[in-house]
């Protein structure tokens, strides 16, 4: 049955929204392209980034249905992005040259060459348009601060980060101001809008929707951010050592800020100066990748207090650029704290959001409030292994209710292919050699190499649905005082192709400086073994009937982290090492997979 919801209004009532199935539906009168009313404008802010002395605007643009100039009021699904006029290259001559020791001062950066200005009104942008103003949405999207014909300066988070676009959300509640020019007076007000936002992004476009709901701000109903980096350290740091996000070798904090500086050029060398030199660079720490208050000031995870919005996640369990502990920390902590909240989780890389039927439930059920009962469903929605994306299986929850930690010790032999048994501790030391030449993959197909070591179970004699997050501890011995350390989880026997899990199940890396806290590296005794523990990344994966697990442990890893001199030997004890491995079914089902050990 269709519902028609008539808002007041005497004109307004020949037209309203139509929900069918709990989802808003395309009704031809906002759907007819030629009513449809753009407005571009600049809304103020609450801070001064670029130093002038006048609060910064950001520049935005409306897009919303032909009725609503006739007094229809509608609720908003609002993207904002630093994308949008343009970015800056991707040639790694331009990112920080990773040819060093860990520990040491890496060479300068070279300069990346300045982004073109241009002007992109009266629209900003024209995603989300097409979906959602013909079922009765308007679309907002902004300009992030110092990028396009925003004013300010990129800061590379903090709290301007969140409150730009708490700025837009006020606007269209009537509680901050709009202006027609950058730097007039003419006022714009958004008396068409009924106060309710909805935010949705990929990547640092699904950043900033978390970002303005931890402010809390009044009218952000809803949100579902795909794929978003929600701490910056954990994005170019893992475990106290630098590293790269995935796909972008040397990328650093300072480096996405010159990606997306493409505001005014006029005010780009004080921005430089106050931002990107002082703030960034100063802060980031390519020396030791510890945290400190730069980094805290740039991390989410600090600041979830505020969201009250309802949040569905979306994220690529093989997504090693935004890793897929950045949805799912958050996911965890709104859950805990009474939060409506749902993640739809899919077995590809970077990107890639829910479902049209579940984005639609979501905002007719947060913004248009239509009793669709979306909150009663599933909390997880993992997209299987071949299926597609279109297709995902329900679950409970994330991680599946019914797993848990099985705990696997490595057996000696690692330079070839040693044990990974459940029972008791493993005994004796075996060495590898740092060779950065070396990349995962061909340690990982190797039948022997002496820059890794290899430990495997027996081949499953049924498939294990693994879900959650491993965990593995390592005590570990340097030559050096300082050292790369990696960690995969792998699927065997090595198959060369595309397929996302046919081979890597997880991914981790740590520095064995900070096995005591991210705050504060402690230099190695050479030769002295230390004890660290750390998570690899969250994933739902079903290991199929006939593989083997195996856990590989080597040092420098030629995609992530920095490129260490060849030649550092690292010792592991096996007595201290160890892996954590989510199982539904528990050990008694891995048990029977792997035969009750090697």
């Amino acid at each position: 049955m269709a519902l028609l919801v008539a808002p007041a209004g005497a004109a307004a009532q020949e037209v309203g929204p139509v929900f069918e199935n709990g989802q808003a539906q395309v009704v031809p009168a906002f759907a007819d392209t030629s009513r449809w009313i753009r407005e571009d404008l600049w809304v103020e802010t609450e801070f001064d980034t670029d130093g002038d002395g006048r609060l910064d605007r950001v520049h935005t643009s409306v897009v919303r249905p032909g009725p609503t100039a006739e007094g229809l009021q509608v609720p908003v699904v609002y993207a904002s992005s630093p994308y949008y006029s343009g970015t800056g290259t991707t040639d790694l001559q331009y990112f920080w040259n990773v040819r060093h020791d860990p520990g040491t001062p890496p060479p300068t950066r070279n300069a990346m060459p300045q982004i073109a200005p241009r002007e992109n009104r009266p629209t900003i942008s024209n995603a989300e348009v097409g979906t959602w103003v013909p079922r009765g949405f308007a679309v907002v999207h902004s300009e992030a601060p110092g990028t396009g014909m925003s004013q300010g300066c990129v800061s590379m988070g903090g709290s301007w980060e969140a409150l730009a676009p708490k700025a837009v959300i006020d606007w269209l509640n009537g509680r901050a101001r709009g202006f027609t020019t950058p730097d007039g007076d003419e006022t714009v007000v958004a008396d068409w809008s009924t106060g309710k936002v909805g935010m949705t992004g990929t990547s640092f476009n699904g950043t900033i929707p978390v970002a303005a709901a931890t402010t809390g701000v009044e009218g952000l109903e809803a949100i579902i951010p795909i794929a978003p980096n929600t701490s910056y350290y954990r994005y170019y740091r893992s475990n106290g050592l630098v590293r790269s996000p995935g796909g972008y070798l040397g990328e650093d904090v300072d480096v996405l800020y010159d990606f997306v500086n493409s505001g005014d050029p006029a005010r780009r060398p004080y921005c430089d100066e106050q931002w990107r030199d002082g703030q960034l660079v100063a802060g980031h720490d390519r020396v030791t990748g510890d945290y400190n208050d730069f980094w805290a000031g740039r991390d989410l995870w600090n600041e979830l207090d505020g969201i009250r919005a309802a949040t569905l996640f979306a994220h690529g369990l093989n997504d090693w650029n935004v890793m897929p502990e950045h949805s799912l920390h958050i996911y965890e902590v709104l859950k805990e704290r009474g939060v409506p909240t749902q993640v739809y989780l899919h077995q590809g890389g970077h990107g890639g959001g829910p479902t049209l039927e579940m984005r639609n439930r979501w905002f007719t059920r947060y913004l248009y409030g239509v009793e669709n009962g979306v909150e009663n469903d599933a909390r997880a929605w993992v997209v299987r292994e071949g299926d597609g994306r279109d297709q995902p299986t329900p679950y409970d929850d994330f991680p599946n209710p019914g797993a848990s930690d099985v705990r696997l010790h490595p057996q000696m032999g690692g330079s070839a292919r040693g044990g990974l048994a459940l029972g008791g501790s493993g005994s004796g030391r075996e060495s590898f050699t740092d060779d950065v030449s070396f990349d995962g993959a061909a340690l990982a197909g190797a039948p022997e190499s002496a820059h890794r070591l290899l430990y495997v179970t027996d081949p499953l004699t049924e498939a294990v649905h693994i879900s959650g997050t491993p965990t593995v501890r390592l005590r570990v011995a340097s030559s050096a005082a300082a050292a790369n350390l990696s960690v995969w989880l792998v699927s065997l026997p090595w198959v060369e192709g595309n397929d996302p899990n046919a081979n890597l199940i997880n991914r981790g890396w740590a520095d064995p400086q900070n096995r005591n806290d991210l705050w504060s590296s402690a230099p190695l005794a050479p030769g002295e073994f230390v004890d660290l523990e750390f998570a690899l990344q969250p994933d739902d994966q079903i290991v199929p009937a006939g593989q083997r697990i195996g856990l590989m442990v080597f040092s420098s890893d030629p995609e992530f982290t920095l490129w260490a001199t060849p030649g550092t030997e690292l010792t592991l004890d096996l007595a201290g090492t160890s892996l954590d491995l989510p199982v539904v079914g528990g050990e008694d089902m891995l048990g029977r997979a792997i035969g009750g050990g090697n």
